[in-house]
């Protein structure tokens, strides 16, 4: 055996371990600290949460628990919103965001931690609320990532930039944040970073899509009739009948306007109008979601409303000021969420490395979800990956494949998720990709 062989083998033999090691030591420290401060963390969260704009206890919890890691926190921005940064030298920015709001929701989970929690909502109402969208595993998810990055500061090089995000549940929250002049004031970042966690994934599991998200738009369509009589139709115009034909005729914009293969969905979601069995009312009001993957698809989908929709009233005889009003709340959609190719190339490599080569579940997205990170990544541009994490056991798929109760999605008063495993993997994933790009070049 040659000597150079030898010293070959011997320097495999050193190595090897060496990078086991490191995988195991992370794991172990992640398990620890979930077991001495996340789990009540969570807990806490769970319990606690709060509409969107009215994050107070959250951001004021947040704060605290980053302020104690050593990080320079800055709270009340864009309203309950929070940045807090780590500087470590010379090298790049990178921002990693979690989402804190709640829902009007009721929980039904049958948890023994289930929320109980009730708050006046925006137009004066009590109404329960619940984190039926796995926003306090985020919010965990942020502060455990934080305490490790703090720790491991002798991996790392640069600034990191942690952003507790409220109001994504009315897509207002990022707006907010921006408005607020975040990166004038803190740095605009050279990457950004984001999770969610997911009921529609097994648990152990990571999404890393280049598409995680589609585009949103809010809009309502304002219906003029003529009222009248029930037993009188004659003398009126009906709202009513206009706004049902504008429903049925709503569905031909995507299923002939967009191509077969592209994505699009228009939704009805309320039909208001009348008072009483026999009278004719003056007015109508649809409210509508409409949900596109482009700039393009978007126009087609909204031309395709207004189209419709006036269209519909020249049908009835209706022409100039009572022709259907066509409202879309600019302030109230978002574009598509995209990630930067190369960055959740770069990314991914990592965690195949870190996390084996089937932590990605490969199954295409069926639903047509919205975020609003993109308020800040697209404008000015910033390389960004948003990526999910599996909340679900896999038992629970099982059973549902057997006929038992399905999985509940997110938003319903049935949704939970197993919240050790989901947090950990999103900690594991969220320090080995952030500690890759805080790196000088």
């Amino acid at each position: 055996m040659s000597m150079r062989y030898l010293i070959g083998l011997i320097f495999i033999a050193l190595c090897l371990p060496v990078s086991f090691s490191a995988a195991d030591e992370l794991d172990d420290r992640i398990d620890a600290l979930y077991e001495e401060e996340l789990r009540d963390l969570f807990l806490w969260l769970h319990q606690n949460p709060e509409l969107s704009h009215m994050e107070h206890k959250t951001s004021e919890r947040l704060a605290s628990e980053l302020e104690g890691l050593g990080y320079d926190v800055h709270t009340g921005i864009g309203g309950t919103g929070i940045v807090a940064l780590l500087e470590n030298g010379e090298g790049p920015l990178v921002m990693f965001r979690a989402d804190m709001d709640g829902l009007p929701v009721e929980e039904k989970s049958g948890l023994p931690y289930a929320s109980t929690a009730k708050q006046v909502d925006w137009d004066g109402n009590e109404v329960f609320v619940m984190h039926a969208c796995g926003h306090d595993v985020h919010v965990t998810s942020l502060v455990g990532t934080a305490r490790i990055m703090a720790e491991r500061r002798d991996q790392w090089q640069g600034t990191l930039m942690l952003i507790g995000q409220p109001a994504e549940e009315r897509v207002g929250g990022a707006r907010l944040m921006r408005e607020d002049n975040i990166w004038e004031r803190f740095g605009q970042p050279d990457y950004a970073m984001a999770l969610h966690v997911t009921s529609s994934v097994p648990t152990g599991m990571l999404i890393a899509d280049p598409a995680p998200y589609s585009g949103a738009d809010t809009v309502d369509i304002l219906i003029k009739g003529v009222g009248a009589h029930g037993a009188s139709p004659h003398s009126g115009v009906d709202p009513v009948l206009l706004g049902s034909q504008i429903v049925v005729a709503l569905q031909s914009v995507v299923s002939r306007n967009l191509p077969p293969r592209r994505p699009g969905v228009i939704t009805v979601g309320s039909f208001h109008s009348g008072t009483k069995h026999n009278i004719i009312s003056d007015a109508a009001k649809l409210q509508i979601t409409v949900r596109s993957e482009s700039t393009a698809d978007r126009a087609l989908l909204l031309g395709g409303i207004k189209r419709v929709a006036e269209n519909a009233g020249r049908m009835m005889g209706l022409s100039g000021d009572m022709l259907p009003e066509v409202i879309v709340y600019e302030n109230e959609g978002v574009p598509p969420t995209l990630n930067d190719i190369a960055m959740l190339e770069r990314v991914r490599g990592i965690w195949t490395d870190a996390l084996g080569e089937g932590i990605f579940y490969s199954e295409p997205r069926l639903a047509m979800g919205a975020e609003d990170f993109p308020f800040f990544t697209v404008d000015p541009y910033i390389p960004s990956v948003y990526f999910a994490v599996g909340g679900t056991d896999q038992a629970d798929f099982d059973r549902a494949a057997a006929g038992g109760p399905p999985v509940a999605s997110h938003h319903s008063p049935l949704f939970k998720i197993v919240p050790e495993p989901s947090v950990e993997l999103g900690i594991k994933a969220s320090v080995t990709g952030l500690t890759d790009l805080l790196q000088l070049p």
